[in-house]
């Protein structure tokens, strides 16, 4: 029997229609779905077969001394028994496996793990592997026509990554939780990727802490053409520093009250067409739609899994020769949304596509591989397929043309500029909207026009500080540093979320995230910089080539945590102060309108949580909370009671992800649960 092992059930049952032409039947193998045609048998995993992790005698925080944990044993724990059981019966009745996973890293290792359980039972059997980027009956039939070998280099450099983030996550982790004597949900934690990342969104907000604003004043006028036509201008200046300065040329420019157009140039812009999808630049795309990260890529990825999309896990930002472009056009000639704009590209007699500066082999970048209409997918669905559709359209399309014009007004001896942008062919964002700016049309003037000024009107600003990161913007940047990988960098944001690390978007630190970000910068400076884990990486896609062993760089990186931690040991007292003090901080929701001391919210000895008065038992003020979540206190101050931040409560969702709870303003609730109670009563006792 040739058994076909997937990534996913949903996959194993799209690709068992697709080989078998809609006749495989749906059978069981133990208690897992598995669809069987012929002499053939696709099985969908659950992701990973296995976890890596310490022997159990390492679960104990509190009596394990942390660098044990460098050099402890790493097991493999199997996640579902009933799947090891499945893998087993097939390896007794397979002549051939065939493995089927996402191909990339994560995926070939998900395959390699369901190829040690089958190969403990069966040694000698034959195996492949199918490598697609999209689950279309052409990809799939073709892949599975030109098998390959398995590459178990891919997966080891992924097993690596994996042992690796286990061992410092872990050992770090549980130094630093337990110098603070953190433990349970409010740990602190800690990670070779993770503590660079929280350390770049620290340094923002310090930059942004440290901004003076200075004060300065521009001057807009309104300009009238002998025709009546009007048009606004801005002093060539830009900025005025001093306010006497700014006033006396305005007083110039009223006094004279008309002027003549002293300078107009046009010229004729292109404007380009953006390159390929690739993950991060998909990722930024979506953000500015609406879509954090993670939701961007949970989304990609049902569509991927339902045919629609190539596989959204790329670095590539070039399209393979081997890709039909006008056959993927060709698709949308009867799509209601697209295809006007379908046809049009169809009569170009060459369709050139754009490129951008990075081609890899294992997958295309991001584009659509089928149609579907919109009352097929889900809101969130159609707006990310919608995107990807257009973004591809675009890449196929020709260049935008702008005219832009710049004209010099005189007025009194000072200058007046006016700026005017008009779209003249609009080529590629006729059908890629997200780009397009709003056009600034200027009245038809010519050289030394008379004009005359309607209003001049002084304004006051001020220079503002920098811009904190975006969730996008922040992995654009991790993008740059070598931080992550396309695949778990949207991941490791969300962690930095879940910790109560960082809240809103832009991504504004807690005080909790400054204390850690401190504590590693002065005691174990190498977690706060992107150089190891850069230089980790490297040494991982060594690994996928070849050049180096899985079990050499995993021992490379216990070296250089070895270090990180004797410096951290070195100044343990120094590093469980800071931490301690942080802990405070960050539990600070306010002060207290009774005594005016800082309110903090803390848990009884009852284990039921509450807002108290740091002035007790003088003042016995105190606020109820909610008994679940975890309190993150926001830096958003309450309009009724401006002594009072506002709470956010993290509660866990399905799986690993977490929903965000605006609770608002402690006090307020309260009140207002009072004020329902009253009348609660009110209304019983009549």
């Amino acid at each position: 029997m040739h058994y076909i092992i997937t990534e996913k059930g949903t996959t194993a049952k799209r690709i068992a229609s697709i080989l078998s032409g809609g006749r495989a039947k749906k059978r069981k193998i133990g208690k897992i779905d598995a669809y069987e045609f012929e002499d053939k048998v696709v099985i969908g995993l659950s992701g990973h077969v296995f976890r890596l992790d310490f022997p159990q005698y390492y679960n104990d925080w509190s009596k394990i001394d942390p660098y044990e944990l460098i050099d402890a044993e790493i097991i493999e724990v199997a996640l579902r028994k009933d799947l090891i059981k499945a893998l087993e019966k097939i390896a007794k009745d397979a002549d051939i496996v065939t493995i089927a996973t996402d191909y990339d890293r994560e995926g070939e290792l998900i395959g390699v793990e369901a190829l040690k359980v089958i190969k403990r039972v069966n040694p000698s059997l034959k195996v492949d592997r199918m490598r697609y980027s999209a689950i279309t009956e052409q990809a799939i039939k073709e892949s599975f026509a030109s098998r390959t070998d398995v590459d178990y280099n891919l997966a080891a450099s992924a097993e690596a990554r994996e042992m690796i983030d286990l061992i410092w996550g872990a050992a770090l982790t549980r130094f630093v939780s337990l110098a603070a004597n953190r433990l349970g949900e409010g740990f602190f934690s800690v990670g070779r990727v993770q503590s660079p990342t929280l350390a770049l969104l620290v340094d923002k907000e310090k930059e942004i802490e440290r901004f003076i604003p200075r004060k300065y004043w521009e001057l807009h006028a309104k300009l009238r053409t002998e025709g009546g036509d009007t048009f606004t201008a801005v002093h060539e200046r830009g900025k005025f520093w001093h306010l006497e300065e700014a006033e006396a040329v305005k007083n110039k420019i009223e006094s004279a009250g008309e002027g003549i157009v002293s300078e107009l140039k046009k010229r004729l812009r292109r404007d380009n067409p953006p390159a390929p999808f690739d993950t991060t630049s998909f990722i930024r795309a979506a953000s500015a739609i609406g879509f954090t990260p993670r939701r961007a890529m949970n989304i990609a990825e049902s569509l991927y899994l339902q045919g629609l999309i190539s596989y959204h896990r790329t670095d590539n930002t070039t399209y393979p020769e081997t890709l039909d472009l006008r056959a993927l056009i060709g698709q949308f000639k009867t799509s209601p949304e697209f295809g006007d704009y379908a046809a049009m590209l169809l009569k170009k007699k060459q369709l050139k596509p754009t490129a951008g500066k990075k081609q890899t082999k294992d997958h295309p970048p991001i584009h659509p591989v089928a149609v579907t209409t919109k009352d097929r997918l889900d809101k969130d669905e159609w707006k990310v397929y919608e995107l990807v559709v257009r973004h591809f359209m675009a890449t196929l399309s020709d260049a935008a043309r702008w005219e832009d014009t710049s004209v010099k007004v005189e007025v009194g001896g000072e200058i007046l500029n006016a700026k005017g942008h008009e779209l003249k062919q609009p080529g590629f964002l006729a059908v890629y909207p997200y780009q397009k700016k709003e056009e600034t049309k200027l009245p038809a003037l010519k050289e030394r026009d008379k004009v005359w000024l309607d209003d001049l009107e002084l304004q006051e600003k001020e220079t503002k500080p920098p811009n904190r990161l975006s969730q996008a913007g922040l992995i654009k940047k991790m993008e740059e540093l070598g931080l992550g990988t396309k695949s778990t960098r949207h991941e490791i944001i969300g962690k930095l979320y879940e910790r109560a690390y960082v809240q809103g978007n832009p991504s504004r630190p807690t005080e909790k995230a400054f204390a850690v970000v401190y504590t590693l910068e002065k005691y174990a400076a190498m977690m706060t910089k992107p150089d190891m884990t850069r230089a980790l990486e490297q040494e991982m896609d060594w690994i996928s080539e070849g050049r180096r062993n899985k079990d050499e760089v995993v021992e490379d990186s216990r070296a250089m945590l070895r270090a990180v931690f004797r410096e951290m040991v070195d100044n343990r007292e120094e590093i469980s102060k800071s931490l301690r003090e942080a802990v405070k901080a960050d539990r600070i929701v306010g002060t207290c309108p009774e005594c005016g001391a800082n309110l903090f919210w803390a848990t009884s000895k009852r284990r039921k949580r509450f807002i108290g008065c740091s002035g007790y038992p003088e003042c016995t003020f105190s606020l109820p909370l909610p008994p679940t979540g975890r309190v993150i206190v926001t830096g958003e101050r309450c309009e009724k009671h401006p002594t009072m931040f506002k709470l956010k409560i993290l509660r866990k969702g399905k799986g690993k992800s977490s929903r965000a709870w605006d609770f608002g303003c402690p006090y307020c609730n309260y009140l207002e649960w009072k004020e329902n109670n009253k009348s609660k009563d009110k209304n019983e006792s009549t």
